[in-house]
Protein backbone atom coordinates (compact mmCIF):
# COMPACT_ATOMS: atom_id res chain seq x y z
CA UNK A 1 0.00 0.00 0.00
CA UNK A 2 1.87 3.61 -1.36
CA UNK A 3 1.27 6.19 1.01
CA UNK A 4 0.60 9.46 -1.35
CA UNK A 5 3.81 12.09 -1.18
CA UNK A 6 0.80 14.79 -0.32
CA UNK A 7 -0.61 13.03 2.64
CA UNK A 8 -0.40 14.61 5.89
CA UNK A 9 2.05 12.65 7.93
CA UNK A 10 0.51 13.91 11.24
CA UNK A 11 -2.61 11.09 10.20
CA UNK A 12 -0.34 7.99 9.22
CA UNK A 13 -1.19 5.05 11.45
CA UNK A 14 0.59 1.43 11.86
CA UNK A 15 -2.13 -0.06 9.66
CA UNK A 16 -1.11 2.57 6.57
CA UNK A 17 2.12 0.77 6.84
CA UNK A 18 2.46 -1.95 4.13
CA UNK A 19 2.61 -5.55 4.74
CA UNK A 20 5.81 -6.43 5.23
CA UNK A 21 7.05 -3.75 7.55
CA UNK A 22 4.13 -4.90 9.74
CA UNK A 23 5.26 -8.36 9.70
CA UNK A 24 8.23 -7.77 10.80
CA UNK A 25 7.39 -5.47 13.39
CA UNK A 26 5.53 -7.91 15.05
CA UNK A 27 8.14 -10.42 14.83
CA UNK A 28 9.72 -8.66 17.12
CA UNK A 29 6.71 -8.84 19.71
CA UNK A 30 6.42 -11.44 22.94
CA UNK A 31 3.40 -14.06 22.65
CA UNK A 32 1.34 -11.86 25.01
CA UNK A 33 1.83 -8.91 22.76
CA UNK A 34 1.45 -10.61 19.10
CA UNK A 35 -1.94 -11.93 20.91
CA UNK A 36 -3.89 -8.82 21.93
CA UNK A 37 -2.83 -7.17 18.76
CA UNK A 38 -5.89 -9.66 17.38
CA UNK A 39 -8.14 -7.29 19.04
CA UNK A 40 -6.66 -4.04 18.14
CA UNK A 41 -8.38 -3.86 14.55
CA UNK A 42 -9.48 -6.23 11.86
CA UNK A 43 -5.98 -5.63 9.44
CA UNK A 44 -4.07 -6.56 12.68
CA UNK A 45 -5.82 -9.66 13.68
CA UNK A 46 -5.30 -10.84 10.07
CA UNK A 47 -1.44 -10.48 10.46
CA UNK A 48 -0.75 -11.50 14.21
CA UNK A 49 -2.03 -15.05 12.77
CA UNK A 50 0.33 -15.43 9.72
CA UNK A 51 1.61 -18.54 10.69
CA UNK A 52 5.82 -17.92 10.98
CA UNK A 53 5.16 -15.36 13.67
CA UNK A 54 3.43 -18.09 15.44
CA UNK A 55 6.42 -21.24 14.73
CA UNK A 56 8.77 -18.81 16.29
CA UNK A 57 7.19 -18.64 19.64
CA UNK A 58 6.01 -22.73 19.23
CA UNK A 59 9.91 -23.21 18.64
CA UNK A 60 11.22 -20.99 21.44
CA UNK A 61 8.82 -21.88 24.29
CA UNK A 62 7.39 -25.23 23.16
CA UNK A 63 10.59 -26.56 21.16
CA UNK A 64 7.89 -28.05 18.72
CA UNK A 65 10.10 -29.33 15.78
CA UNK A 66 8.85 -29.15 11.91
CA UNK A 67 7.78 -33.06 12.29
CA UNK A 68 5.57 -32.90 15.59
CA UNK A 69 3.89 -30.14 13.40
CA UNK A 70 3.24 -32.50 10.67
CA UNK A 71 2.09 -35.75 13.08
CA UNK A 72 -0.53 -32.97 14.68
CA UNK A 73 -1.58 -31.51 11.70
CA UNK A 74 -2.56 -28.24 13.28
CA UNK A 75 -2.05 -24.31 12.45
CA UNK A 76 1.13 -22.95 14.54
CA UNK A 77 -0.62 -20.84 16.62
CA UNK A 78 -3.20 -23.35 17.20
CA UNK A 79 -0.51 -25.46 18.37
CA UNK A 80 1.23 -22.60 20.92
CA UNK A 81 -2.65 -22.11 22.19
CA UNK A 82 -3.50 -25.50 23.08
CA UNK A 83 0.09 -26.19 24.55
CA UNK A 84 -0.54 -23.11 26.49
CA UNK A 85 -3.45 -24.21 28.18
CA UNK A 86 -1.61 -27.58 29.19
CA UNK A 87 2.00 -26.12 30.25
CA UNK A 88 1.50 -22.65 30.42
CA UNK A 89 2.56 -21.83 33.82
CA UNK A 90 5.95 -23.63 33.17
CA UNK A 91 6.73 -20.86 30.06
CA UNK A 92 9.33 -19.66 31.68
CA UNK A 93 11.14 -22.81 32.40
CA UNK A 94 9.87 -25.16 29.94
CA UNK A 95 12.21 -24.76 27.06
CA UNK A 96 15.26 -25.16 29.43
CA UNK A 97 14.52 -28.23 31.04
CA UNK A 98 12.84 -29.97 27.49
CA UNK A 99 16.08 -29.34 25.80
CA UNK A 100 18.14 -30.62 29.14
CA UNK A 101 16.24 -34.21 29.29
CA UNK A 102 15.85 -33.88 25.26
CA UNK A 103 20.04 -33.81 25.35
CA UNK A 104 20.12 -36.15 28.10
CA UNK A 105 17.76 -39.32 26.63
CA UNK A 106 19.92 -38.67 23.28
CA UNK A 107 23.25 -38.91 25.25
CA UNK A 108 21.78 -42.10 27.12
CA UNK A 109 20.52 -43.76 24.32
CA UNK A 110 23.89 -43.76 22.57
CA UNK A 111 25.81 -44.71 26.00
CA UNK A 112 23.55 -46.26 28.42
CA UNK A 113 20.82 -47.26 26.80
CA UNK A 114 19.53 -49.62 29.40
CA UNK A 115 18.98 -46.23 31.92
CA UNK A 116 16.50 -44.97 29.40
CA UNK A 117 14.00 -47.54 30.26
CA UNK A 118 13.92 -47.03 33.90
CA UNK A 119 12.56 -42.87 32.89
CA UNK A 120 8.97 -42.82 33.49
CA UNK A 121 6.55 -40.80 31.44
CA UNK A 122 5.31 -37.10 32.39
CA UNK A 123 2.56 -36.61 35.49
CA UNK A 124 -0.48 -34.78 35.54
CA UNK A 125 -1.33 -31.35 37.10
CA UNK A 126 -3.57 -33.00 39.24
CA UNK A 127 -0.92 -35.27 40.17
CA UNK A 128 1.27 -32.36 41.83
CA UNK A 129 -1.65 -30.76 43.35
CA UNK A 130 -2.39 -33.94 44.69
CA UNK A 131 1.65 -34.01 46.10
CA UNK A 132 1.05 -30.67 47.19
CA UNK A 133 -2.13 -31.04 49.57
CA UNK A 134 -0.35 -34.54 50.53
CA UNK A 135 2.68 -32.54 52.32
CA UNK A 136 1.19 -29.34 52.97
CA UNK A 137 3.81 -28.00 50.75
CA UNK A 138 4.07 -25.80 47.53
CA UNK A 139 6.35 -27.49 44.63
CA UNK A 140 8.80 -24.81 42.88
CA UNK A 141 7.35 -24.44 39.78
CA UNK A 142 10.42 -25.31 38.20
CA UNK A 143 10.49 -28.61 39.85
CA UNK A 144 6.76 -29.30 38.58
CA UNK A 145 7.83 -28.70 34.83
CA UNK A 146 10.09 -31.21 35.25
CA UNK A 147 8.01 -33.65 36.29
CA UNK A 148 5.73 -32.75 33.62
CA UNK A 149 8.08 -33.63 31.15
CA UNK A 150 9.48 -37.03 33.78
CA UNK A 151 8.55 -38.44 36.39
CA UNK A 152 11.67 -39.37 37.65
CA UNK A 153 12.98 -42.81 37.35
CA UNK A 154 11.83 -46.39 38.79
CA UNK A 155 13.93 -47.45 41.49
CA UNK A 156 16.95 -49.13 39.68
CA UNK A 157 20.77 -49.56 39.33
CA UNK A 158 22.58 -47.50 37.44
CA UNK A 159 20.72 -44.33 39.29
CA UNK A 160 20.29 -41.59 36.85
CA UNK A 161 22.09 -38.79 38.58
CA UNK A 162 25.50 -40.80 39.37
CA UNK A 163 27.42 -43.41 40.59
CA UNK A 164 30.70 -44.00 42.19
CA UNK A 165 32.33 -46.93 43.11
CA UNK A 166 35.42 -48.18 45.62
CA UNK A 167 36.55 -51.52 47.06
CA UNK A 168 33.87 -52.19 49.17
CA UNK A 169 31.67 -49.00 48.94
CA UNK A 170 29.04 -48.08 45.91
CA UNK A 171 26.46 -45.23 45.11
CA UNK A 172 24.22 -45.61 42.73
CA UNK A 173 21.91 -42.27 42.83
CA UNK A 174 18.33 -42.54 41.22
CA UNK A 175 15.72 -39.61 40.85
CA UNK A 176 12.88 -40.29 42.82
CA UNK A 177 9.74 -40.28 41.20
CA UNK A 178 7.04 -37.75 42.57
CA UNK A 179 5.30 -40.09 44.70
CA UNK A 180 8.09 -41.90 46.14
CA UNK A 181 9.85 -38.40 46.95
CA UNK A 182 6.16 -37.15 48.38
CA UNK A 183 6.88 -40.42 50.95
CA UNK A 184 10.01 -39.19 52.14
CA UNK A 185 9.19 -35.55 52.77
CA UNK A 186 10.54 -34.80 56.50
CA UNK A 187 8.89 -32.98 58.91
CA UNK A 188 11.38 -33.97 61.77
CA UNK A 189 13.94 -31.55 63.30
CA UNK A 190 17.17 -31.23 60.90
CA UNK A 191 15.27 -31.78 57.82
CA UNK A 192 12.27 -29.73 58.44
CA UNK A 193 10.19 -29.67 55.24
CA UNK A 194 12.97 -31.34 52.99
CA UNK A 195 11.66 -33.30 49.97
CA UNK A 196 13.98 -35.88 48.93
CA UNK A 197 15.30 -36.00 44.90
CA UNK A 198 16.94 -38.86 45.01
CA UNK A 199 18.08 -42.22 46.82
CA UNK A 200 20.21 -44.56 47.07
CA UNK A 201 19.42 -47.97 47.49
CA UNK A 202 22.43 -49.40 48.53
CA UNK A 203 23.70 -46.80 51.31
CA UNK A 204 20.37 -44.91 51.95
CA UNK A 205 21.50 -41.43 50.25
CA UNK A 206 19.82 -38.48 49.29
CA UNK A 207 19.92 -35.30 48.24
CA UNK A 208 17.13 -32.85 49.31
CA UNK A 209 15.31 -30.00 48.39
CA UNK A 210 14.25 -27.25 50.97
CA UNK A 211 10.39 -26.18 50.41
CA UNK A 212 10.85 -23.81 52.95
CA UNK A 213 13.02 -21.60 55.02
CA UNK A 214 13.52 -23.02 57.75
CA UNK A 215 16.66 -24.16 60.16
CA UNK A 216 18.84 -21.99 58.89
CA UNK A 217 18.02 -23.68 54.76
CA UNK A 218 17.30 -21.04 52.18
CA UNK A 219 14.17 -21.89 50.26
CA UNK A 220 14.35 -24.45 47.33
CA UNK A 221 18.13 -25.20 48.54
CA UNK A 222 19.46 -28.20 47.32
CA UNK A 223 22.08 -30.33 49.95
CA UNK A 224 22.92 -34.07 50.69
CA UNK A 225 22.21 -33.74 54.31
CA UNK A 226 25.36 -34.51 56.80
CA UNK A 227 24.87 -35.70 61.00
CA UNK A 228 27.05 -34.27 63.29
CA UNK A 229 28.38 -36.98 65.04
CA UNK A 230 29.96 -34.95 68.00
CA UNK A 231 26.45 -33.39 69.20
CA UNK A 232 24.21 -34.64 71.28
CA UNK A 233 21.26 -33.52 69.73
CA UNK A 234 20.20 -35.79 66.27
CA UNK A 235 18.30 -32.60 64.87
CA UNK A 236 22.02 -31.09 64.39
CA UNK A 237 22.60 -31.72 60.65
CA UNK A 238 25.08 -30.14 58.64
CA UNK A 239 24.28 -29.64 54.82
CA UNK A 240 26.99 -30.07 51.47
CA UNK A 241 25.19 -27.86 49.18
CA UNK A 242 24.84 -28.88 45.64
CA UNK A 243 22.26 -26.72 44.58
CA UNK A 244 20.50 -23.41 44.53
CA UNK A 245 17.67 -24.13 42.60
CA UNK A 246 16.40 -27.20 41.13
CA UNK A 247 16.56 -26.26 37.94
CA UNK A 248 20.46 -25.19 38.16
CA UNK A 249 20.77 -28.20 40.39
CA UNK A 250 19.10 -30.48 37.42
CA UNK A 251 20.44 -28.31 33.99
CA UNK A 252 23.65 -28.19 35.69
CA UNK A 253 24.22 -32.63 35.98
CA UNK A 254 22.53 -32.92 32.84
CA UNK A 255 24.96 -30.45 31.05
CA UNK A 256 27.94 -32.49 32.49
CA UNK A 257 26.95 -35.52 31.51
CA UNK A 258 26.45 -34.57 28.06
CA UNK A 259 29.56 -32.80 27.43
CA UNK A 260 31.47 -35.70 28.54
CA UNK A 261 32.57 -34.04 31.52
CA UNK A 262 31.19 -37.06 33.63
CA UNK A 263 33.28 -40.93 32.36
CA UNK A 264 30.59 -43.19 31.27
CA UNK A 265 31.90 -46.88 32.86
CA UNK A 266 30.10 -49.92 31.98
CA UNK A 267 26.45 -48.28 31.36
CA UNK A 268 27.24 -46.14 34.34
CA UNK A 269 27.39 -42.27 34.91
CA UNK A 270 30.82 -41.58 37.29
CA UNK A 271 30.76 -38.19 38.81
CA UNK A 272 34.63 -37.67 38.74
CA UNK A 273 35.46 -34.02 37.58
CA UNK A 274 38.25 -33.80 35.12
CA UNK A 275 40.37 -30.48 35.34
CA UNK A 276 42.27 -30.01 32.00
CA UNK A 277 45.09 -28.98 33.39
CA UNK A 278 45.37 -31.85 35.28
CA UNK A 279 47.47 -33.63 32.95
CA UNK A 280 51.25 -34.14 32.38
CA UNK A 281 53.27 -35.65 29.70
CA UNK A 282 56.82 -36.95 30.31
CA UNK A 283 58.03 -38.37 27.00
CA UNK A 284 55.94 -40.94 26.00
CA UNK A 285 53.68 -41.24 28.83
CA UNK A 286 50.65 -39.02 29.71
CA UNK A 287 48.72 -39.13 33.17
CA UNK A 288 45.47 -37.32 33.75
CA UNK A 289 43.28 -37.38 36.73
CA UNK A 290 40.10 -36.48 37.70
CA UNK A 291 38.60 -36.39 41.65
CA UNK A 292 35.20 -36.71 43.12
CA UNK A 293 34.30 -35.96 46.68
CA UNK A 294 32.36 -38.48 48.47
CA UNK A 295 29.72 -36.84 51.20
CA UNK A 296 28.10 -39.93 52.19
CA UNK A 297 32.11 -40.91 53.90
CA UNK A 298 32.13 -37.39 55.03
CA UNK A 299 31.76 -35.16 58.04
CA UNK A 300 31.86 -31.47 58.97
CA UNK A 301 32.22 -32.14 62.79
CA UNK A 302 34.13 -34.09 63.54
CA UNK A 303 36.26 -32.19 59.89
CA UNK A 304 36.69 -35.48 57.97
CA UNK A 305 36.52 -34.94 54.27
CA UNK A 306 36.52 -38.14 51.92
CA UNK A 307 37.60 -37.66 48.21
CA UNK A 308 38.50 -39.80 45.33
CA UNK A 309 40.38 -39.91 42.41
CA UNK A 310 40.76 -41.64 38.91
CA UNK A 311 44.25 -41.86 37.32
CA UNK A 312 45.02 -42.55 33.69
CA UNK A 313 48.14 -43.61 32.89
CA UNK A 314 48.57 -43.99 28.61
CA UNK A 315 51.40 -44.39 26.34
CA UNK A 316 51.41 -43.04 23.00
CA UNK A 317 50.49 -45.08 20.19
CA UNK A 318 53.27 -43.35 18.11
CA UNK A 319 56.01 -44.80 20.93
CA UNK A 320 58.46 -47.26 19.56
CA UNK A 321 58.08 -50.51 20.96
CA UNK A 322 61.63 -50.30 22.78
CA UNK A 323 59.94 -48.08 25.08
CA UNK A 324 57.60 -50.25 26.93
CA UNK A 325 58.13 -50.16 30.85
CA UNK A 326 56.61 -51.70 34.05
CA UNK A 327 55.61 -49.33 36.82
CA UNK A 328 57.38 -50.13 39.77
CA UNK A 329 56.53 -47.50 42.54
CA UNK A 330 54.99 -44.75 43.32
CA UNK A 331 55.70 -41.07 45.45
CA UNK A 332 53.00 -38.76 46.57
CA UNK A 333 53.29 -35.57 48.60
CA UNK A 334 49.54 -34.81 49.92
CA UNK A 335 48.96 -31.17 51.19
CA UNK A 336 46.38 -30.08 53.05
CA UNK A 337 44.99 -26.34 53.10
CA UNK A 338 46.99 -25.60 56.35
CA UNK A 339 49.98 -26.00 54.45
CA UNK A 340 51.26 -29.60 56.32
CA UNK A 341 52.75 -32.06 54.01
CA UNK A 342 52.90 -35.51 54.05
CA UNK A 343 55.26 -37.85 51.70
CA UNK A 344 53.98 -41.75 50.92
CA UNK A 345 56.49 -43.97 48.92
CA UNK A 346 55.86 -47.49 48.04
CA UNK A 347 55.66 -50.39 45.59
CA UNK A 348 52.94 -50.58 42.47
CA UNK A 349 49.53 -49.31 42.43
CA UNK A 350 46.49 -51.72 43.36
CA UNK A 351 49.19 -54.20 44.76
CA UNK A 352 50.19 -54.25 41.12
CA UNK A 353 52.62 -53.66 38.71
CA UNK A 354 50.71 -52.45 35.66
CA UNK A 355 53.33 -52.77 32.04
CA UNK A 356 52.54 -49.91 29.67
CA UNK A 357 53.43 -50.25 26.01
CA UNK A 358 52.74 -47.94 22.95
CA UNK A 359 48.74 -47.35 22.47
CA UNK A 360 48.05 -48.92 25.69
CA UNK A 361 45.98 -47.62 28.96
CA UNK A 362 46.04 -48.24 32.21
CA UNK A 363 43.12 -47.00 34.72
CA UNK A 364 42.46 -46.91 38.58
CA UNK A 365 41.09 -45.54 41.40
CA UNK A 366 41.84 -44.14 44.93
CA UNK A 367 40.59 -42.41 48.05
CA UNK A 368 42.00 -39.86 50.43
CA UNK A 369 40.77 -37.82 53.78
CA UNK A 370 41.13 -34.59 54.65
CA UNK A 371 40.75 -32.47 57.92
CA UNK A 372 40.20 -30.15 56.21
CA UNK A 373 38.06 -29.07 53.14
CA UNK A 374 40.84 -28.80 50.90
CA UNK A 375 44.13 -30.14 49.48
CA UNK A 376 46.16 -31.36 46.63
CA UNK A 377 48.23 -34.02 45.92
CA UNK A 378 51.12 -34.60 43.27
CA UNK A 379 54.29 -36.94 42.74
CA UNK A 380 55.15 -39.20 40.21
CA UNK A 381 55.55 -43.19 39.53
CA UNK A 382 58.89 -45.11 38.86
CA UNK A 383 59.16 -47.20 35.68
CA UNK A 384 61.47 -49.94 34.50
CA UNK A 385 62.19 -50.47 31.09
CA UNK A 386 61.57 -53.62 29.49
CA UNK A 387 64.22 -54.05 27.07
CA UNK A 388 66.81 -51.98 28.67
CA UNK A 389 66.24 -53.79 32.70
CA UNK A 390 68.36 -51.46 34.63
CA UNK A 391 66.92 -48.34 33.20
CA UNK A 392 64.72 -46.55 35.86
CA UNK A 393 62.85 -43.00 34.72
CA UNK A 394 59.97 -41.28 37.04
CA UNK A 395 56.77 -40.04 35.52
CA UNK A 396 55.09 -36.72 36.69
CA UNK A 397 51.51 -37.45 38.25
CA UNK A 398 50.40 -33.48 37.80
CA UNK A 399 49.15 -31.57 40.88
CA UNK A 400 45.29 -32.09 41.73
CA UNK A 401 43.07 -29.87 43.66
CA UNK A 402 40.10 -31.16 45.89
CA UNK A 403 37.99 -29.43 47.48
CA UNK A 404 34.96 -30.01 49.25
CA UNK A 405 31.62 -28.35 48.11
CA UNK A 406 29.78 -25.07 50.05
CA UNK A 407 28.62 -26.21 53.02
CA UNK A 408 26.96 -25.04 56.37
CA UNK A 409 26.63 -26.13 60.02
CA UNK A 410 23.24 -26.94 61.39
CA UNK A 411 21.37 -24.01 63.13
CA UNK A 412 21.06 -26.86 66.91
CA UNK A 413 25.28 -26.01 66.78
CA UNK A 414 25.51 -22.43 65.98
CA UNK A 415 22.63 -21.51 68.88
CA UNK A 416 24.81 -24.23 71.05
CA UNK A 417 27.36 -20.71 70.84
CA UNK A 418 30.14 -23.38 69.00
CA UNK A 419 32.65 -20.97 67.37
CA UNK A 420 31.96 -21.15 63.59
CA UNK A 421 33.27 -18.88 60.51
CA UNK A 422 32.47 -18.34 56.49
CA UNK A 423 35.30 -18.30 54.61
CA UNK A 424 36.19 -16.79 51.54
CA UNK A 425 34.77 -19.79 49.42
CA UNK A 426 31.28 -19.53 51.12
CA UNK A 427 31.96 -23.11 53.00
CA UNK A 428 31.13 -22.63 57.12
CA UNK A 429 34.14 -24.12 59.27
CA UNK A 430 34.22 -25.30 62.94
CA UNK A 431 37.24 -24.20 65.13
CA UNK A 432 40.30 -25.76 63.89
CA UNK A 433 41.41 -28.75 66.31
CA UNK A 434 44.61 -30.75 66.75
CA UNK A 435 43.85 -34.28 64.95
CA UNK A 436 44.84 -36.13 67.78
CA UNK A 437 41.35 -34.72 69.39
CA UNK A 438 39.61 -35.73 66.15
CA UNK A 439 41.47 -38.70 65.73
CA UNK A 440 39.63 -40.52 62.68
CA UNK A 441 42.37 -42.22 60.98
CA UNK A 442 44.80 -43.34 63.64
CA UNK A 443 46.29 -39.82 63.67
CA UNK A 444 46.72 -39.45 60.17
CA UNK A 445 45.13 -36.25 57.87
CA UNK A 446 45.58 -37.43 54.50
CA UNK A 447 46.48 -40.93 52.89
CA UNK A 448 47.44 -42.35 50.33
CA UNK A 449 45.09 -45.55 50.32
CA UNK A 450 46.65 -47.00 47.43
CA UNK A 451 45.35 -50.66 49.64
CA UNK A 452 41.73 -49.93 48.73
CA UNK A 453 42.37 -49.00 44.61
CA UNK A 454 41.09 -50.47 42.05
CA UNK A 455 41.15 -50.83 38.45
CA UNK A 456 38.62 -49.87 35.70
CA UNK A 457 37.71 -53.61 35.22
CA UNK A 458 36.65 -54.00 38.53
CA UNK A 459 34.27 -51.05 38.80
CA UNK A 460 30.71 -53.62 38.72
CA UNK A 461 28.72 -53.12 41.11
CA UNK A 462 30.28 -54.95 44.73
CA UNK A 463 28.12 -56.08 47.41
CA UNK A 464 26.93 -53.29 49.34
CA UNK A 465 27.78 -51.96 52.85
CA UNK A 466 27.52 -48.69 52.95
CA UNK A 467 30.96 -48.69 55.04
CA UNK A 468 34.08 -46.33 54.46
CA UNK A 469 37.10 -48.22 52.70
CA UNK A 470 39.42 -46.59 54.57
CA UNK A 471 37.43 -48.24 57.72
CA UNK A 472 37.41 -51.84 56.83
Amino acid sequence: MAVPLDADLSALSLELLPTDPLLLILSFLDYRDLTSCCYLSRRLNQLSNHEPLWRRHCKKYWLISEEKKRQRNQSWKAIFISTYRDLGRYIQYYATLKKAWDDLEKYLGQRCPRMIGSLKGSVREEDLDAVEAQIGCKLPEDYRCSFRIHNGQKLVVPGLMGSMALSNHYRSEDLLDIDTAAGGFQQRLGLKQCLPLTFCIHTGLSQYMALESVEGRNKYEIFYQCPDQMARDPSAIDMFITGTSYLEWFTSYVNKVVTGGYPIIRDQIFRYVHDKECVATTGDITVSVSTSFLPELSSVHPPHYFFTYRIRIEMSKDALPDKACQLDSRYWRIINAKGDVEEVQGPGVVGEFPIISPGRVYEYTSCTTFSTTSGYMEGYYTFRCLYYKEKFFNVTIPRFHMVCPTFKVSTARMVSGDFWSWTQSGCVLCQETSRSEYAVDEGEDSTDTDEYEERRRVLDIPAPSGRCPRHT
